[in-house]
């Protein structure tokens, strides 16, 4: 594919090279004169030094042959503007835009349903956006999501499956512990899959006889009914989370409280948190140096606990005794601040933290930190983009091991050169492992057995080595 990317921030560069990896044709566009140079010293692409939002730099990259246009600048308002240049002149190409005003989002999204309902589906998409990402967004359903497993891990879900794919540590005298793979099922009672191996040399992808430690991380596929049981063969204890502190009442950590607070009995957390109607927010305290977004979250969040103070105080610690928390979320802009305060909080006795980080680079040192879950913000904002890029066909990415491997969710074209093959015929250990297919016309996700025929259009999940296009191209049927 040929994709020319406006902005060559971060998340810029970290597009490019998944991309680049991906044996993709790359621009790379930024008019800040720093910004490019670090760029080009790291990419093995096109870096050009110009202005994005401008039609003959676009055109002068090829925009009229491109089949994607990625908007991932630090202006909102030039993504939202350069998106809708391009589609005035050259509406084939994919226009994504990251947009990091929540207003913006929130509006347009409403618009854009609006839009398509009014039309009947047959209208060019709301400013030539064909996607809207918010990265603030990504973030904090991660964080959430992460609140409802108890905070025990990373977790990956799927729409419209029962199954979960959980990364747990095997804990000290875990029966797991010293276990050959193959014999896992003396231990259990009910279905799961072990479906990576995280050990301090890197992943892979286990087999029968790889031998499982204390120590390692392992990512364990298993229906949501069966987490209690996968965390207990792990090793690992959940206590009852009766108290949360949200530090950092910024964007991300608006949006977490708005999804936790409005959480009732009927939600997983708040059956976590031992509750009946009573609403989250009398056991919610949100911390934050910031008079002004103090004032605005008191406003916001009446019931929830509001302090204007310095998180890294002992003093402030001990007199407001947020040392006895549950849980502490630390959704900071200051990423570096967020995993050492996780660290700092836990040292004075609070047992669960989730940290916001940069990226999955900095979630190998939050874990060495102690921290229990890290949410890359980053790595979420690409893997965003990534599922948007690879046709249809490829409905969702999700990034795990630290970047090393990738979860894809995709539909088995007529093109597949697995189509009409059984699973066992197709099998490559170590390479990929398929971990769920929702056969064409089910609604529900099984895992697979060796005599599963894949045919046109089952959607299938499965777990590959990052940057591995051929290999998606083989299920998908797309180059």
């Amino acid at each position: 594919m040929n994709i020319l990317i406006v902005g060559a921030g971060f998340t810029g560069v970290q597009l490019a090279k998944r991309l680049i990896d991906e044996k993709n044709n790359v621009t790379l566009i930024d008019n800040d004169p720093e910004t490019v140079r670090h760029a080009a010293n790291r990419l093995d692409c096109t870096v050009l030094e110009a202005d994005g939002n401008n039609l003959e730099t676009l055109e002068e990259c090829g925009i009229a042959k491109a089949d994607a246009l990625v908007a991932v600048s630090g202006n909102d308002e030039v993504n939202m503007i350069t998106c809708s240049l391009v589609d005035a002149v050259y509406p084939r190409p994919v226009k994504i835009a990251r947009v990091r005003n929540y207003a913006y989002y929130i509006n347009t999204a409403a618009a854009a349903k609006h839009h398509a309902e009014t039309f009947s589906g047959k209208h060019r998409p709301l400013y030539g956006i064909d996607y809207m990402i918010h990265p603030d967004v990504e973030a904090a359903e991660a964080i959430v999501k992460a609140v409802e497993h108890g905070a025990v891990s990373e977790v990956v879900s799927f729409e419209d499956s029962k199954y979960e794919l959980t990364r747990l540590r095997i804990e000290k005298d875990s029966p797991l512990d010293g276990l050959e793979l193959k014999n896992i099922r003396t231990l259990i009672d009910f279905k799961c899959v072990v479906v990576f191996l995280e050990t301090e040399s890197g992943a892979i992808l286990p087999s029968g006889d790889t031998v499982l430690k204390e120590g390692n991380f392992i990512g364990v596929l298993a229906a949501k009914e069966n987490l209690s049981k996968v965390l207990t063969l792990c090793g690992t204890q959940v206590d009852l989370i009766k108290r949360i502190g949200l530090v950092g009442a910024g964007r991300i950590g608006t949006i977490v409280a708005d999804r936790l607070i409005e959480r009732r009995k009927a939600s997983p957390i708040a059956r976590l948190f031992g509750l009946g109607k009573k609403s989250i927010a009398q056991d919610f305290v949100i911390i934050d140096n910031d008079d002004g977004l103090c004032k605005e979250a008191s406003e916001r969040f009446p019931d929830a606990k509001v302090f204007c103070g310095n998180i890294t105080d002992e003093s402030f610690i001990e007199e407001e005794k947020l040392n006895e928390l549950n849980l502490l979320i630390c959704t900071m802009h200051n990423h570096e601040l967020n995993m050492v305060v996780c660290a700092y909080l836990e040292s004075m006795g609070i047992k669960k933290t989730i940290a916001l980080v940069t990226s999955s680079a900095f979630s190998q040192i939050s874990a060495k930190l102690g921290v229990d879950v890290s949410v890359p913000l980053q790595d979420a904002v690409v893997d965003s983009i990534l599922s948007h890029l690879h046709g249809k066909s490829v409905t969702g990415i999700h990034t795990v091991c630290s970047g090393e491997y990738e979860i894809v969710e995709c539909d088995l074209s007529a093109f597949s050169k697995f189509m009409g093959k059984a699973l066992k015929d197709i099998a490559s250990p170590g390479e990929y492992l398929l971990l769920l297919v929702k056969k064409n016309g089910s609604e529900h996700y099984e895992l697979p057995q060796g005599d599963t025929k894949l045919e046109i259009g089952d959607h299938l999940i499965l777990i590959e080595k990052a940057g591995e296009k051929k290999l998606l191209e083989k299920f998908s049927g797309l180059k």
